[in-house]
């Protein structure tokens, strides 16, 4: 049920992420050296953001959300920093990683909001 003019949902945005991550996973899997060290790490820290972001929503108390959506947004900063590594090494197609580097970076400012609103601060 897509809401016409509105962003789609964290959760939504998060697992459509971890898919993507997957798929490049996959795809890194398939080369030699580096890369398939790299892989696993991305293909964690990738699909932890939106499975500690579920967890947030299911959370036993207003801390206990929080101490979920910081650690998803530990992860987005992780799965980014490791985008950018194999992007500047240029050992996958930039074309192939910009996407999911500018998603990786969207997520960390949306997740950061979500915890500042979470806490009561200035969004």
């Amino acid at each position: 049920m897509k809401n016409e003019g509105q962003p789609p949902p964290i959760t939504e945005r998060t697992f459509d992420f971890a898919v993507r991550v997957v798929k490049l996973c996959v795809h890194i899997d398939e080369k030699r050296g580096p890369t398939r060290v790299l892989g696993p790490q991305i293909l964690r820290a990738g699909t932890s953001v939106g499975a500690n972001i579920e967890e947030a929503q299911g959370a036993q108390s207003k801390a206990d959300s929080i101490n979920k959506m910081s650690i998803a947004l530990k992860e987005a900063r992780e799965t980014h920093f490791r985008l950018r590594v194999l992007m500047a090494a240029g050992v996958v197609a930039k074309s192939r990683l910009i996407p999911l580097v500018q998603e990786a970076a969207e997520l960390q400012r949306i997740i950061g909001a979500i915890i500042v609103s979470s806490k009561g601060g200035p969004a």
